[in-house]
This record gives C-alpha cells, sequence and structure tokens, in this order.
C-alpha cells in the first residue's frame, strides 16, 4: 500500500527536520549552559540549590503524568487521523476537549499539591534535609506548580503543530523557557535568591505557550468551551495515553526516590546529582530526543501502511545514528569532564565539589547511549499503538534502578573531603544507567521478535567501527590532556580551560570522523552526503 503524497517524507526531509530540531535545542542547551554557570557560580552544591532541585521533582511529576510526553503520543494519532480525513472541525473539538479536560486537571492536582507541599517535602521529597530547608523547598514548589499550569496547556498545542508536520515553533519553545529561566537568573537571584530561578521559570513556560500560538493562528485554530466527557474520542485518547504517563511516571518517581536518598548523604548531594545529569542531558537533547522527535511520524506512518520492511530500514538507520553519535559523545563526556566542570568550579566549587560532580557525570554518561537509543525503541512501539509493553519494560528497569540506589549509594566513593557519604551518590547514577540499560535491551529483543529482526548484522557493523574510532578518539584526547599537564597549561584559569576543552573536543572529533573514514563507516558518509549534497532517499513505500 503506497503512502500519500502529503504523508510521505524522505530522508532528506528527516534529516532537514532533525536539523532544525537539533539548532533549536542547541541554542536552547547553550542557554542552559549559560544558566548553569552564573548558579554554580552563586549557589555551587550548597542547601539552596538541593532544596530547588527538590522542590522541582513533584511539579515535573505532575506535568510528566498528566500532559507531558504521554499526551503527545496518544494526541497525535487521534488528532492526526482527523486532520488526513479533511475534518477540521472535529480535530478541534478532539483538541479542545483535551486541553479542557487536561488543565482542570492539573489545576485540582496543583492546588492539593500546592496545599500539601510542606508534607510532600518533608516526608516524600527531601526527608533527610533540615527543617529550614524542607519550608524552603517547600515554597520554592508553590511557584514551581504555576509552571505545570502553563505545561498542561503548552504541551498540547505542541501536539497540534507537530500533527500538522510543524517543527520550527515547537523546536523554539523550548529556547524561550530556557530564556525565561536566564533571566530569573541574571535579574532575579539578587532581590529574591533562589526563588528567582523559580519565578523565571514560570516567566518561561509563559513564554513556551506564547511563542508557539502564532502556528495556532496560521492553522485557524478553534476553541470551544466544553470538556466532551461523552466524546469517544477523548477517552481514546486517555486509555492511549495512560500506560506511557504511568511508564514516564515511573522513571520521575525514580529520581524523587535517589533525591531523597541523596539528602540522606550530606548537604549537596542532591545538587551534584542534578548537575551530572544535567551536563549528560545536553547531549542526550541533542541526539537523542531530536531524533525520536523526527522519526517517530515515519514510524506511524510505515505501521499504519503496514510496511513491515520499511519501518525495519527506518528503525535500523535511526539507531545506527544514535550509535554514531552518541559513543563518541560519552567517551568525550568523560574524558573532558573534568575540566568542563572546573569552569563551573571558579568562584563555586572547591576541588571536592568538583569531584563530587564529576563522579555523577562519569556513570550518568554511561548511560548515555542507552537513554538516546531508548527515544528511538520505545516510540516504535508506539507507532505500532503499543503503550503497554514500554510500560513493563519502564517497570522492570525501574526495580533495578531502586535495587542498585540502595546498593550502590552505600559503596561508591570519590576523592572528595566531604563530611559523611556524599561521595556515594555516583552509586545512584550508576543504579539509573543500569536500570535504563535493562530497559533497552529488554525492548530490543521484543522489538525484534515482533519485526522480525532489526538489520541486527548492519548495526552490529556500525557498533564495532564506532567503538573502534571512539578509541581513537580517546586516544588523542587524553594525548592532548597530559600534553597541557606536562606543559602546565591545565588549571591555569578560564581563557586556558577553554582553550584546553576546544583542543580536546575539536582534535579528538577528527581524528573520530578520520577513523570512521579509513574504517569506510558508510553511515557517515551517507549523512554527510544526504546533509550536504542534498540527495533525497525515499523511505519505502
Amino acid at each position: 500500500m503506497a503512502v500519500d503524497k502529503p504523508t510521505r517524507q524522505t530522508s532528506r526531509q528527516i534529516a532537514r527536520s532533525t536539523a532544525i530540531v537539533m539548532v533549536a535545542f542547541g541554542a536552547a542547551k547553550a542557554i542552559s549552559l549559560l544558566q548553569t554557570f552564573i548558579i554554580a557560580r552563586t549557589f555551587g552544591i550548597g542547601p539552596e540549590w538541593d532544596a530547588y532541585v527538590s522542590a522541582n521533582s513533584i511539579p515535573d511529576l505532575i506535568y510528566t503524568l498528566i500532559a507531558g510526553g504521554a499526551l503527545a503520543y496518544a494526541f497525535i494519532p487521534i488528532f492526526g487521523g482527523f486532520l488526513a480525513n479533511g475534518d477540521k472541525d472535529g480535530a478541534w473539538h478532539v483538541a479542545s476537549h483535551v486541553i479542557n479536560t487536561i488543565f482542570c486537571t492539573a489545576l485540582v492536582v496543583s492546588i492539593v499539591a500546592f496545599l500539601a507541599a510542606p508534607w510532600i517535602i518533608s516526608h516524600l521529597v527531601a526527608s533527610g534535609y533540615p527543617p529550614e530547608q524542607q519550608a524552603q523547598a517547600a515554597g520554592l514548589m508553590r511557584i514551581l506548580l504555576i509552571g505545570t499550569l502553563i505545561f498542561s496547556i503548552s504541551g498540547i498545542v505542541m501536539g497540534i503543530l507537530q500533527s500538522h508536520n510543524h517543527f520550527l515553533l515547537p523546536a523554539l519553545a523550548p529556547i524561550l523557557y530556557d530564556v525565561g529561566i536566564l533571566f530569573g537568573v541574571i535579574f532575579l537571584i539578587k532581590p529574591f535568591g533562589v526563588s528567582g530561578i523559580a519565578i523565571g521559570a514560570v516567566l518561561g513556560a509563559a513564554m513556551h505557550l506564547l511563542i508557539q500560538v502564532p502556528g495556532l493562528i496560521r492553522y485557524r485554530a478553534h476553541w470551544y468551551p466544553e470538556f466532551g466527557l461523552r466524546d469517544p474520542n477523548l477517552w481514546r485518547v486517555i486509555r492511549l495515553m495512560i500506560p506511557r504517563a504511568l511508564g514516564l511516571g515511573v522513571f520521575s518517581f525514580n529520581f524523587i526516590v535517589m533525591y531523597d536518598i541523596a539528602s540522606r548523604l550530606g548537604t549537596g548531594s542532591v545538587a551534584a546529582l542534578n548537575w551530572g545529569w544535567r551536563l549528560m542531558q545536553i547531549p542526550e537533547t541533542l541526539i537523542g530526543t531530536a531524533m525520536g522527535i523526527v522519526i517517530f511520524p515515519t514510524l506511524t506512518i510505515l505501521s499504519a501502511v503496514k510496511d513491515e520492511d520499511g519501518k525495519r530500514k527506518a528503525m535500523s538507520g535511526a539507531l545506527r545514528f544514535i550509535l554514531i553519535a552518541t559513543i563518541p559523545s560519552a567517551v568525550g563526556l568523560i574524558l573532558v569532564g573534568r575540566p568542563l566542570i572546573s569552569l563551573l568550579q571558579r568562584g563555586a566549587f572547591d576541588a571536592s565539589a568538583s569531584a563530587l560532580v564529576y563522579s555523577t557525570l562519569e556513570f550518568f554518561a554511561l548511560g548515555l547511549v542507552v537513554h538516546s537509543l531508548l527515544e528511538i525503541v520505545a516510540r516504535s512501539f508506539y507507532a505500532d499503538k503499543d503503550t503497554i509493553t514500554p510500560l513493563w519494560a519502564a517497570l522492570g528497569g525501574a526495580t533495578i534502578n531502586l535495587v542498585f540506589s540502595v546498593l550502590l549509594s552505600g559503596v561508591f566513593s570519590v576523592d572528595a573531603t566531604h563530611t559523611g557519604d556524599q561521595g556515594n551518590v555516583a552509586g545512584l547514577a550508576l543504579a539509573n544507567s543500569l536500570g535504563v540499560a535493562f530497559e533497552v535491551i529488554t525492548l530490543l529483543l521484543l522489538l525484534r521478535r515482533r519485526w522480525g529482526g532489526l538489520e541486527e548484522s548492519a548495526i552490529g557493523r556500525t557498533l564495532v567501527k564506532t567503538l573502534a574510532a571512539s578509541l581513537v578518539m580517546g586516544l588523542v584526547i587524553v594525548v592532548i590532556h597530559t600534553g597541557f599537564t606536562v606543559a602546565g597549561l591545565a588549571d591555569r584559569g578560564f581563557i586556558w580551560t577553554v582553550i584546553q576543552i576546544g583542543a580536546e573536543v575539536g582534535v579528538g572529533g577528527l581524528a573520530f570522523v578520520g577513523t570512521a573514514y579509513v574504517l569506510k563507516m558508510e553511515e557517515l558518509s551517507s549523512l554527510i552526503n544526504m546533509v550536504l549534497r542534498r540527495q533525497p532517499i525515499e523511505v519505502p513505500a
């Protein structure tokens, strides 16, 4: 069965859309890095940032369960189905029903969380904090809940625009969210303290929504003030989103438990865990999330027309792209992590605090590959309208995460001079990576059996060649690092640290590309040709 021309995507189109999303995410992450630098200089890994990180966990969980990524996976296929059939009025009715229902649900839950904030913080999120720090976290949580309400609408708007194959404004939205936080970091910290960051986050959430409004106007959106509780399509969306929401909720709950464990390991442990996660998320968002967002519509179309061979090829190509991009990124993050953190250290971290942050970054970096692969593998099941199987895999991964969080948090240590058991926080990062690895391996095995293979030979060749090229890159980075150390140029201040990082990343990247060329890594050559020469390669119809 052929795919209609309006819905057919070429490899060039996928590359172009991925590039748009990656550039936008890159801009957002650049702003986020600037935030990180200022926040690190202001709060370091002290109790105030600990309080903020803990406070944000519940609003983030509410958004994830009610209006996060789960809703997009359930909403886009149904809303897009109306558009494909030319029923725009039906599309806007179901969109209105979803928006009204989700917002009111988020409002009720947020009010309950607002009123119960002190109890939630002291009993669920940060039981290890002293009373004054718990009170600060509760106040921050109440501010951040306002942003959750805004995101409950903005997330659906993002799904509406993506259903129209419009990626630009949804890609710009995270940039403005980070701009809002940056505004709070620069202008509001002085008068409001750490609460200024929370206020900036609410401002960023508002801009996240407003930047997408022109897209709604362009597509002549209509809003109807009705819940539509008898609308079967509303309940279809809800039924589809519940398993995915539970899966995402399990992931968020894991972090709540990890933060609670970290709160018992001493001042700065929660912040160190958060810094390591934030740094790992930079390449994960640029690679895994960007590719996942763009490949999902293609997988959905191929699944709808029952093109199993097309799905295998698209899936295999996406997996190989992830391997080529994330393996060297993980190696580089581990090897360049210390000088990168030293940039944050200036005026914020002492040597022992830097070691604590780096220890979490190391083990989160080990999970970079599997976190990115999960973005693709899970969406493959959602494209088949299966949200149950990923939930079971997520529950298995969560169990491993929680068990190893308890076991490893009492085992690991770093060469730090902090009091208590702060060094053990690195075990929490490793536990997270192990849990996600189990989840990805399980889903890949099930998908291989369901789809009759995933072009394993091609993936295996790419894996071996990428590992070899990454090894060469790693050796080059070590040599450059050693050279800076022997010459006495390492740790010589901000400028020399930037030069060192630039040299290690630049020359190391060239070494990777050069080795890949010698090894005749076809995927890398095809990607370069597709982007630079604009050679269109049709997705099989």
